[in-house]
């Protein structure tokens, strides 16, 4: 739409179903933006280089905060530096670049994370404050060098970071650092590095070339022997008194693969023992479907059920709360219990994936039960899947030794 824009003109001006682009007949470049909610916006648009250039454009002032002979006024200084040759817009970027690593941190954390959920965002913040920031965070960003981020790799791995960080009233939280912390910690880097490129503020990223520790993968799967001492140590916790919910958070573990703030959270609605799915609307890959078989859906209907609370495992000092200590009775006594002090409540996940595996369930329906997104995260799983493979080369095998065998034997 193209008009005189003033005051009269504007008032007249009413939103529309989608942004609505204004362009003034007298002052070529200058513009008013109205979103469907009605917030009038002026800008000033150009192009340096000709029409073969991309155009850029630069936000003025709301409507009511600032007058249309203000923005006027405004729109002609601009543009008058545009006639000079001169790039307003990545003028001000390089002076906005002109910052610390830990005031980008800052912003990233503001504009550069919408995409991610709170638990990664917070995993994220935990690595700026504890690692990113007090090793780079006062360096300028255009000065962070290759040989900067490879020595913050070395140091983060070497423990140079490590300190007991307080958590709350009354919590404590170890920071370690080692090599899988630093990789993890060095790819986050990087995601804040090319977020400066998106912003203009830099042309090359400084991780890109570094070469990283390798993320071992931390893989521990019960043996049958294993999973038959674990049953017998819920059997006898559950005998002797420990917290009902503890046990029966552990055994949906085993049961489904599900990781543990999945099932420590479960709500009433989310169980559809009609299909037999927990029907979870927010996990770390998004809304997922786990099917659950008939053991499941029996351990669920054993379970207690309060009007007073939604959650299956609720808080025993709140029903508007969550259980969270099934980990350190798994910790403290289950494992001790079935001699595996070595497995992590999150190895029952990899459990259960190995058990489908060495059934000789693709790695395709892994992934689907498991509701991992990328293969990639199951390939984990693949050398497992070779069992049923071992069975039917030995049976060939041995089949085709009978065949070749002499008729006198």
């Amino acid at each position: 739409m193209k008009a005189r824009i003033t005051k009269s003109f504007i008032d007249r001006l009413k939103p529309g179903g989608k942004d609505v682009f204004v362009y003034d007949t007298e002052l070529k470049g200058f513009g008013l933006k109205v979103t469907p909610k009605g917030k009038k916006t002026f800008f000033v648009q150009y192009r340096l280089g000709g029409r073969e250039t991309y155009a850029k454009r630069k936000t003025l002032g709301v409507y009511g905060t600032i007058s249309p002979d203000e923005a006027r006024r405004d729109a002609k200084g601009y543009l008058g530096d545009v006639a000079r040759g001169i790039d307003f817009v990545q003028k001000e970027k390089a002076k906005r670049a002109d910052i610390t690593l830990s005031k980008l941190c800052d912003e990233y954390l503001r504009k550069g994370c919408t995409h991610k959920k709170a638990s990664t965002l917070a995993t994220d913040r935990g690595r700026i404050d504890r690692h990113i920031k007090p090793l780079l965070g006062n360096k300028m960003i255009k000065e962070v060098s290759k040989g900067d981020v490879q020595k913050f790799m070395n140091d983060v791995a070497s423990g140079k970071t490590a300190k007991s960080v307080k958590t709350k009233k009354y919590g404590l939280a170890r920071v370690t650092g080692g090599k899988g912390t630093a990789t993890r910690t060095l790819g986050l880097l990087g995601g804040i590095f090319s977020y400066a490129i998106d912003q203009e503020y830099l042309k090359e990223n400084p991780v890109h070339g570094v070469k990283r520790f390798k993320d071992k993968v931390f893989e521990r799967f019960l043996s049958e022997q294993e999973f038959k001492k674990l049953g017998d140590a819920l059997r006898e916790a559950e005998n002797d008194g420990t917290n009902p919910n503890a046990i029966a958070i552990i055994r949906l573990l085993i049961l489904t693969g599900c990781r543990f703030s999945e099932i420590s959270t479960l709500k009433w609605k989310y169980i559809d023992e009609q299909f037999g799915y927990l029907r979870l609307p927010d996990s770390k890959t998004g809304q997922k479907l786990v099917p659950i078989g008939t053991t499941t859906i029996e351990l669920l209907n054993n379970l207690p059920q309060t009007n007073e609370s939604e959650y299956v495992f609720p808080a025993t000092n709140s029903l508007k709360k969550t259980y969270q200590g099934a980990p350190k009775i798994w910790r403290n006594k289950i494992r001790k219990l079935a001699e595996i002090d070595d497995v992590r409540i999150h190895d029952l996940r990899h459990s259960f994936a190995s058990v489908s595996a060495g059934g000789g369930d693709s790695l395709l329906v892994i992934g689907k039960i498991l509701g991992h997104k990328d293969i990639k995260t199951t390939k984990r799983y693949a050398h497992l899947s070779d069992n049923p493979l071992k069975n039917t080369v030995e049976r060939i095998s041995n089949e085709i030794s009978d065949f070749m065998k002499s008729k006198e034997n």
